[in-house]
């Protein structure tokens, strides 16, 4: 697996069926062939339900017969209804796999992740459920996003303690500008428990690629009010030193990015997306990248949260 899986919330957004199956098409044949996604994308968007990421998907793989080639990821637990309840039962579970399975156009997921916590649902519910699927055939491996720490490490402790099939991946923001949490929380846990780091928004929404850089900037995409945010003291250093050292690869900040989050120990396949084919090229540059410790370091004391930055 090349270490950069293809975000398929874009996918029934800002992306139609026939965009995804470029974008797929140039992803494959430069080597990748890890594809996030989840049953409830692109239910944002108004008109689409649920499953609209994963039928463009199941669509490209049956189109290209290319299924076996591919590391599908996907996640249950989150409403197909926008603003619905989570869901981690075991009942819902069972029902929502035959939906992606379908979507997929496949009779297996390889990663099969829970969403979102659901803490009305005692966890031994939901891993015994997964552990059916495992079990089946009809998942291969199971992962967690959005948990707890707490929850997150009494799940890990019930599968093993009960013998049932454990998370091996974890789900959580981190990028170089939105490093506290994941650092400070939830870094040990994966580091003890041996877990792959499949990071989502590694680019802080697109903040990180450069393309952001005044409140006029904005309104270059969907996504870009909630770019605000990092219009910051601390976000102009983290681009500054990206410009920095993406000069001296000859590269993007985007990649520059992406490369850096590969140096994270743990860190498998940060997950990022792309509309159009010069952004997926910028994306997929990042692994040939091979930044050295001082450049490294540069980053990731550009971007550090000083007490200071905590008033901007």
């Amino acid at each position: 697996m090349a270490p950069l899986a293809f975000g398929g919330n874009v996918f029934g957004w800002t992306v139609d069926e026939k965009g995804c199956f470029e974008l797929l098409d140039r992803f494959e044949a430069n080597g990748f062939n890890f594809i996030d996604t989840a049953d409830s994308y692109s239910n944002w968007v108004p008109g689409n339900p649920g499953g609209v990421s994963e039928s463009y998907i199941g669509n490209w793989m049956h189109s290209r017969k290319n299924r076996h080639k591919m590391i599908i990821a996907t996640k249950v637990g989150s409403s197909l209804v926008r603003g619905g309840k989570k869901n981690l039962k075991a009942e819902y579970i069972m029902k929502q796999v035959e939906f992606s399975l379908s979507n997929l156009k496949t009779d297996y997921i390889d990663l099969y992740q829970a969403h979102y916590d659901d803490l009305e649902t005692d966890p031994h519910e939901t891993l015994e459920a997964f552990h059916k699927l495992v079990q089946s055939g009809k998942v291969r491996w199971i992962g967690a996003s959005n948990f707890s720490p707490e929850r997150l490490e009494l799940s890990l402790k019930i599968s093993s303690d009960r013998a049932l099939t454990s998370y091996i991946s974890l789900q959580p923001e981190y990028n170089l500008y939105d490093r506290e949490k994941y650092e400070s929380q939830y870094a040990s846990i994966a580091e003890a428990h041996h877990l792959g780091v499949i990071p989502y928004y590694s680019l802080a929404s697109g903040f990180l690629s450069g393309k952001y850089r005044s409140e006029a900037d904005l309104n270059k995409s969907p996504r870009g009010e909630g770019i605000r945010k990092y219009l910051n003291k601390r976000g102009f250093r983290t681009l500054s030193a990206l410009d920095d050292v993406a000069k001296k690869y000859n590269s993007s900040p985007a990649s520059i990015s992406l490369a850096w989050l590969l140096t994270r120990t743990n860190v498998v396949a940060p997950i990022c997306s792309a509309t159009n084919i010069a952004q997926l090229n910028q994306l997929m540059d990042a692994v040939r990248l091979n930044l050295n410790q001082e450049d490294t370091d540069l980053l990731t004391s550009a971007s550090a949260l000083l007490p200071e930055d905590k008033d901007s």
